[in-house]
């Protein structure tokens, strides 16, 4: 006789008679005892490919700034509230306030000469403005001018709050990793002053005069920084170096990452990598009638188009997108990128936190050269 079990043996094993009565004892005693068997789960745990609940959707921005309005006329911001912050929820998470289930996107809404007190969480996050200017975050002390195309830094854990210091409203997205800080349980939050630490309106934050100076670094501030110290990327900067992309592209240059599709990663200056250890931030520039690669990759992202007209094609599905609308695109969706018009696109993911893991998978499916 012999320990080994022999493939006879299972096939035997799977052929004899089986108890029904005893099975259904044994699941209601696995339920009593909190307990799941992965033979019954496996293809809902470890699927062939990923199997998002999270669906790709496009939120339209004409329908999102006058809800925005709206609110401004009707939610007080202050104390308890904090944030005139609306959600975007994904139709495919059962009402939970998350664009894709690590991401959340949110636009926010500051009325004339406003005040949004001070706070802090360990949740990571970004402001990129869509419209107007006008409104200073304070951030751990330091005001930081806000105005349309820039982008924005308020790493985990640093006091920050908002003034608009003009006669009229303004409208930014915020980003955030809270659904994944959620789900971890690891957040905390923490209320800080009433009034803002400072009501200065500088053009230029301290951080921008200490750390924005191409290729220089203070020696002021050795080692690396989990997340960047810059606290804003100025659009002047970013469109600059979208422009020049496609400028040596024209002259012959290798300088894009397709054929008529500049891109930009904002970067940490101590790391050379993201900005934040959970959020990757970019953005993109296409020329009009470019159709960009399929790709599908690990890991969610959500895109609003920054100026132009073009569309996203997701799974197959095309949606015609124009200024300010917002997209989530959940993992490993096939996305692809058509511009009627020049089209500019800003764009976050959760990309870090899967190279972290060593999860990350890309796939291109069609080569748009």
């Amino acid at each position: 006789m012999t320990d080994a079990h022999t493939g006879k043996d299972r096939d035997r094993d799977r052929d004899r008679d089986i108890d029904p009565a005893g099975l259904e004892r044994l699941y209601t005693d696995f339920g009593t005892e909190h307990l799941v068997p992965l033979w019954t789960q496996r293809d809902d745990l470890m699927p062939e490919r990923p199997a998002p609940d999270a669906t790709p959707h496009v939120w339209r921005w004409s329908t999102l700034y006058p809800l925005a309005q709206r609110s401004g006329d009707l939610v007080p911001v202050g104390r308890g509230g904090e944030r005139r912050a609306i959600a975007l929820a994904n139709p495919g998470m059962g009402g939970r306030p998350y664009a894709t289930p690590t991401l959340w996107a949110a636009i926010q809404y500051l009325g004339p000469h406003e005040i949004a007190p001070e706070h802090r969480h360990t949740q990571h996050a970004f402001r990129f403005v869509v419209k107007g200017e006008g409104v200073w975050t304070v951030v751990d002390g330091d005001p930081v001018a806000m105005r349309r195309g820039d982008f924005l830094l308020t790493p985990g854990w640093r006091f920050h709050g908002h003034q608009n210091v003009t006669a009229a409203p303004m409208a930014w997205i915020d980003g955030l990793d809270i659904p994944f800080v959620r789900h971890t349980d690891t957040g905390f939050f923490e209320f800080g002053s009433e009034e803002l630490t400072s009501k200065e309106t500088p053009r230029v934050s301290r951080s921008e005069r200490l750390w924005c100076h191409p290729g220089l670094r203070p020696l002021s501030s050795p080692g690396r920084h989990v997340s960047s110290p810059i606290a804003a990327y100025r659009w002047e900067h970013t469109d600059r170096a979208l422009a020049e992309q496609l400028a040596l592209e024209d002259e012959g240059y290798d300088a894009t990452v397709e054929r008529g599709h500049a891109a930009v990663r904002y970067s940490n200056p101590t790391t050379g990598g993201d900005v934040m250890p959970t959020m990757r931030a970019e953005f993109h520039r296409l020329r009009g009638g470019v159709r960009t690669a399929t790709r599908r990759e690990v890991g969610s992202s959500v895109w609003q188009v920054f100026d132009g007209a073009g569309s996203f094609v997701l799974n197959g599905t095309e949606h015609q997108v124009q200024r300010g609308d917002m997209i989530a695109v959940p993992s490993w969706t096939a996305l692809r990128l058509a511009a009627e018009t020049d089209l500019d696109l800003f764009r976050f993911s959760d990309t870090p936190i899967f190279e972290s893991l060593h999860q990350e998978r890309v796939s291109v499916e069609e080569d748009a050269r």
